[in-house]
């Protein structure tokens, strides 16, 4: 049985979550909104009206913070020169049209791309200072801005990451107990049928009145008793659980980690499963396969 210890801290964080964010002076205000979901990496998409050498101060604040999930940043500016002159880039405009021509191909989609779409796209429309430069004070109020959303969508994710550790720490526990009833339930059992294999056989050739060699039927039932053995599977599975709670007591993002962990511990199970010659090791790892799906997909939403 694992040991007590901290079985998870408040940075178990969830991928899902919003913030907003905004700020400016008395004629430049500029609101940021951050969304995101689900994803395997972190995919972020910038939409608004931005320079692209504000876009990049906003992308390399959240890309500190955000470490998982599809994120979309949406900017709205409001006010003074931040909502003047608006710079159009044909390149940009060409290069992501192109880009989404490709996706629609890909999916065998023929409906046309909006105009509306290809805008969206950052860099296509772009705030510009009438002599080419971007102002001061657009660029600090869109880091304050985005600093002000990424601490309201970083705090949603931390109360329903505790959720979800609470959950997973939960269900880890209840497995702990299922690996430790296999581990009682395996003990001498593959020893014990493979006697009852050399008893059979004694009765069988005895009852057929043929001689074998005692030492020869000795031996294969020795190999037999060694295949149906399930130490090693235990011993792994107790340490790959020791390593959950560990894994969980984190403070680095811990979602691609806990996903690889319960990948292997769901190996050692199912190996446990295909060697189980006995009813109470079958229905104890049919238990330990339904926690070990109910804590995947927790995982799944765990950065």
């Amino acid at each position: 049985m694992i040991g007590p210890r901290p079985w998870y801290t408040r940075d178990v964080r969830s991928m899902t979550g919003h913030g907003r964010g905004v700020a400016g002076d008395g004629e430049i205000r500029i609101a940021i909104e951050i969304r995101a979901v689900n994803h395997r990496f972190l995919d972020l998409k910038l939409r608004g009206g931005l320079d692209p050498a504000v876009w990049e101060n906003v992308s390399a604040r959240v890309r500190k913070r955000l470490f998982r999930g599809a994120v979309q940043v949406e900017a709205r500016v409001h006010g003074g020169a931040a909502s003047g002159a608006m710079r159009a880039d044909p390149v940009r405009a060409k290069e992501a049209l192109a880009a989404l021509t490709s996706v629609a191909t890909a999916i065998g989609s023929s409906a046309p791309i909006p105009l509306e779409l290809v805008c969206a796209q950052p860099g296509v429309i772009a705030v510009a200072e009438a002599r080419g430069e971007v102002d001061p004070r657009v660029i600090a109020a869109a880091g304050s801005a985005t600093d002000a959303a990424l601490d309201g969508i970083t705090a949603m994710r931390d109360r329903e990451g505790d959720a979800l550790a609470r959950d997973v720490a939960a269900r880890v526990a209840t497995l702990d107990k299922l690996i430790a009833e296999l581990a009682e339930a395996a003990t001498g059992a593959a020893a014990r049928h493979a006697q009852k294999l050399g008893e059979r056989i004694a009765k069988l050739t005895q009852a057929a009145g043929v001689t074998v060699d005692p030492g020869r039927v000795a031996q294969e039932v020795a190999v037999l008793a060694d295949r149906l053995d399930v130490t090693e599977e235990i011993v792994r599975a107790k340490s790959h659980l020791e390593q959950l709670s560990v894994l969980l007591a984190d403070a680095e993002p811990v979602g691609r980690r806990l996903e690889f962990l319960l990948q292997e511990l769901s190996r050692e199970v199912n190996t446990i499963a295909a060697k189980s010659q006995t009813a109470a090791i079958s229905a104890t790892v049919v238990s330990a396969k339904a926690e070990l799906e109910k804590i995947r997909e927790q995982a799944q939403n765990i950065e």
